[in-house]
């Protein structure tokens, strides 16, 4: 509904009608009389018995209270407060008596209650006027004698019918509060002489100019001169003051949002301004002048900027939305979440959040041009959020959408935040690919694993696993992101590389339910805030929907050392008294290690080093660390990543649920498709904010928690199989039959392993042992030999099939007959059939010498 409707015009009546109209208002006022309210009166033919009764029955008391407000959101700019959005129910702002100018005060007095001053609340003269009037046409324009104390009464009953919980009751509650009738008089009265009682004269005219409507939504004078001057309420001329008080009796039809209601305003101005002559509260040339003037003179419409919609900076106005979410939950508004919407609508607050408006800007227009909201080929959101590590205060919030509300939006714009989590955004959030890989490596260095320790990186089938303290079986055999990625990994190179097996290696060592613990500590929860992680073997590569807030956050707790800061956004909120009532507290706890933190960190910055990063370094040499995720199809891609003092999570994805890959499509701006441009835009995410908050180098990982509990495979080259088996044994590892290969030694002996001798591994590992059949040998050092000795050689390695080139090289004069070269090389490993040949020093011309054998 309206929040106001137009004063009811005068209306000619019946001659019965008027004679009723002027016995009830002389029954009032005799009324009024008889019970002392007023001085000793006499109307004649009043009868007040029969209704003494009922006016006594009726409430005596009515609060001014607290009106509805404007509240302020404030963001930051170069470590400044700056208003971002005005936000509130209702247009108003309040002002105290004393910064009210006078001329308001005055119109209002002078044109609506010119004995203000000297009444209780009820104006016995103007109340039999008004029974007089009515003779000739009903009630009045202004509502029958009704005073200033009395419309109070009427604008407090029409806020509280605003206030009720449905439309239902609203509408009810307004109609009876409007409701032009004797009773309702006779109840407006008894108000107002209770609202006299309890309030000065300053209090009631202060109430009564703050919560009067003016028209085009908008309340209270200091709103109505913003809106229609362009100024404040302090410094109104008489015309203007007599112009905003001409709107209160006719709001729809003589406020000054339309040109067409400036005759039906000057009209009325007109008769106020006499009257403020009149009462001498204006000089003749002041009335002059002021009667003089033309509305479209000193009318200068300037429209409120209501809501997140109207935010300033640069994409700010989903972090907006976001803040006025959680404000609205916060208990510095009320005990109950009834009380606090309550609250919220009164307003009158000032919100100072976290948001840095001008990095949030920066990162807006890099998602301008990389993830243009223009791409029309797939449906393309992309987010950047960055949070301040050891608060967790969140400093960006920007997407490639614009933000629009309408139930219909354009291709480029939603009403779906993508950072945050469904309740207050709307995203269920995405799946998070390969990001999710650092609770398995977490988890893997809390049982005392190392990032030296070896991993099987072939893609291969694991069917048992731990879950939850229990054994399952469910066969799973992830394939690499890369072709022709096998072999075996340390943890630091897999980590780089992002290595799908090899972490399924290593969450096979780990129960899948401590991975997903290790997330929840770290903040980590599906974005619809129902469903519960997933523990399964395939969710450690990140099936779970999460928002990129929520990411950020948890990458925020390793560069804060292992201390986890839930994310806030709100850094103070004032009430309407000035009275600070503090922010979102930070709740921040120690949730990792800090050594394992430190070592996390140190095999994430080989991502951005040498792996699937390259390119996300800053040129000012800021340690980073960071993770990429991709999902099966590339439909969601992501980097998150920090320095140790802001963590900042890159996603981009399909919005509709296609599976579109990122991998094939481009917005031309460079660096390759959408799936290869992330190092680079988080790359320049970061410049500015390593700029406005410098970090330090991360903490080096000790050599311990590099190696872990982690033992070096023993070197069984040589040895027996049954000599190999029981030395594995005695490692604590597990031996594995990897079958007879070619190669030299004694046949049936160990030639190789698998991790290789040295590699680190945790006990329990199974370690892959190679024989040799003996069919091979390595040819021998002979260079410089002579022709005897060097054959000897090659028949003690086994080669007998020996050759001497038809060629020689030349010689020096002292080197002849001796050998110069040999082919295959020395050290080739060779079978022992193979034909090697010896080629001999020459003459100085390279010629045959004599007596060579």
């Amino acid at each position: 509904m309206s929040a106001q409707k137009s004063a009811s015009r005068t209306k000619p009546v019946s001659a019965i009608g008027a004679f009723v109209g002027f016995v009830g208002f002389s029954a009032l006022a005799g009324l009024l009389v008889t019970i002392g309210v007023t001085p000793a009166i006499a109307v004649a033919g009043v009868t007040t018995t029969s209704t003494i009764g009922v006016f006594e029955s009726l409430p005596e008391y009515i609060e001014i209270g607290d009106l509805p407000q404007r509240n302020e959101i404030y963001a930051y700019s170069n470590g400044q407060p700056v208003k971002l959005a005005t936000v509130y129910d209702q247009n108003r702002e309040e002002l105290q008596y004393d910064q009210i100018s006078d001329q308001l005060k005055n119109a209002a007095i002078d044109g609506e209650d010119k004995r203000f001053w000297d009444h209780g609340g009820v104006d016995m003269t103007s109340l039999v006027r008004a029974g007089v009037g009515s003779i000739a046409g009903g009630l009045g324009e202004s509502g029958g004698g009704s005073t200033l104390t009395m419309q109070l009464v009427r604008n407090i009953k029409m806020q509280q019918a605003l206030e009720q919980p449905t439309e239902e009751a609203r509408q009810k509650a307004y109609n009876d509060a409007v409701e032009q009738t004797i009773p309702r008089k006779l109840e407006e009265m008894k108000l107002a002489i209770g609202l006299a009682k309890k309030y000065s004269h300053k209090e009631i005219l202060t109430g009564y100019l703050n919560i009067a409507y003016f028209g085009d939504q908008t309340y209270g004078v200091q709103a109505a001169a913003q809106h229609y001057f362009n100024k404040s309420a302090t410094d109104l001329t008489p015309a203007e003051a007599a112009s905003i008080l001409a709107i209160v009796q006719s709001p729809n039809t003589r406020n000054l949002a339309k040109e067409e209601n400036y005759a039906a305003n000057k009209a009325r101005r007109d008769v106020i301004l006499k009257s403020m002559y009149a009462q001498k509260h204006l000089s003749k040339e002041e009335f002059d002048q002021a009667i003089a003037s033309d509305p479209k003179d000193y009318v200068h419409l300037t429209e409120p900027s209501q809501g997140c919609q109207s935010a300033a900076g640069n994409g700010a106005q989903f972090f907006c939305d976001y803040a006025v979410k959680v404000v609205k939950q916060m208990s510095q508004l009320g005990g109950t979440q009834k009380e606090r919407d309550q609250a919220w609508r009164n307003g009158g607050y000032t919100i100072q959040t976290t948001l840095d408006i001008n990095l949030n800007g920066q990162q807006k227009d890099l998602l301008n041009k990389y993830d243009p909201n223009t791409e029309s080929r797939l449906q393309l959101g992309s987010a950047l959020n960055s949070v301040e590590a050891t608060t967790g205060r969140i400093l960006t919030m920007a997407q490639n959408k614009d933000y629009d509300q309408s139930l219909q939006s354009p291709p480029t714009a939603t009403s779906i935040n993508y950072s945050v989590d469904k309740e207050y955004g709307g995203s269920i959030g995405f799946q998070v690919g390969s990001t999710y890989k650092v609770f398995t490596l977490l988890d893997w260095l809390k049982a005392g694993h190392g990032l030296n320790e070896t991993v099987n990186g072939t893609p291969h089938n694991t069917s048992r696993w731990t879950q939850c303290g229990s054994t399952i079986t469910s066969p799973w055999a992830p394939k690499n992101d890369s072709a022709g990625e096998r072999g075996q990994f340390t943890v630091a190179r897999a980590t780089a590389l992002s290595v799908n097996a090899a972490f399924a290696s290593m969450a096979a060592k780990l129960d899948l339910c401590d991975i997903r613990q290790t997330a929840m500590d770290l903040g980590v929860h599906s974005a619809d805030e129902k469903t519960e992680l997933n523990a399964y073997p395939s969710s450690i590569l990140g099936t779970n929907n999460i928002a990129p807030l929520t990411m950020a956050s948890a990458y925020a707790t390793i560069a804060n050392n292992g201390t986890y800061c839930a994310p806030i956004a709100i850094d103070q909120v004032t009430d309407a008294t000035g009275k600070q009532l503090g922010g979102q507290p930070q709740q921040c706890k120690q949730v990792l290690d800090p050594s394992v933190a430190a070592t996390a960190a140190f095999a994430m910055r080989g991502t951005i080093q040498s792996g699937t990063a390259v390119g996300a370094q800053t040129p000012d040499g800021t340690q980073l660390f960071a993770k990429t995720g991709t999902t099966d199809n590339a439909e969601q891609i992501w980097l998150v990543g920090a320095s140790s003092k802001v963590a900042t999570a890159y996603w981009q994805g399909n919005t509709d649920g296609a599976k579109t890959s990122l991998r094939k499509y481009s917005s031309g701006a460079g660096y390759g498709t959408y799936a290869t441009q992330r190092a680079h835009v988080w790359q320049q995410a970061m410049i500015p904010i390593n700029q406005l908050h410098p970090a330090d180098p991360f903490p080096t990982p000790s050599q311990t928690a590099l190696r872990g509990n982690s033992v070096a495979v023993p070197d069984v080259s040589g040895k027996t199989a049954d000599e190999a088996r029981a030395t594995l044994a005695g490692a604590g590892f597990t031996y594995v039959d990897g079958g007879t290969q070619p190669g030299g030694g004694t046949p049936g002996t160990v030639s190789s392993t698998s991790p290789a001798a040295g590699s680190l591994l945790s006990t329990g590992s199974s370690v892959t042992v190679f024989t040799t059949d003996g069919s091979q040998t390595t040819v021998p050092q002979i260079t410089g030999k002579n022709v005897s000795d060097a054959r000897s050689a090659l028949q003690g390695a086994g080669i007998t099939n020996v050759a001497l080139a038809g060629d020689f090289a030349k010689g020096d004069g002292g080197n002849q007959c001796t050998v110069a070269a040999v082919d295959p090389g020395e050290g080739t490993a060779v079978g022992k059939d193979t034909t090697v040949t010896v080629q001999l020093f020459g003459d100085k011309d390279g010629k045959a010498p004599k007596d060579c054998k």
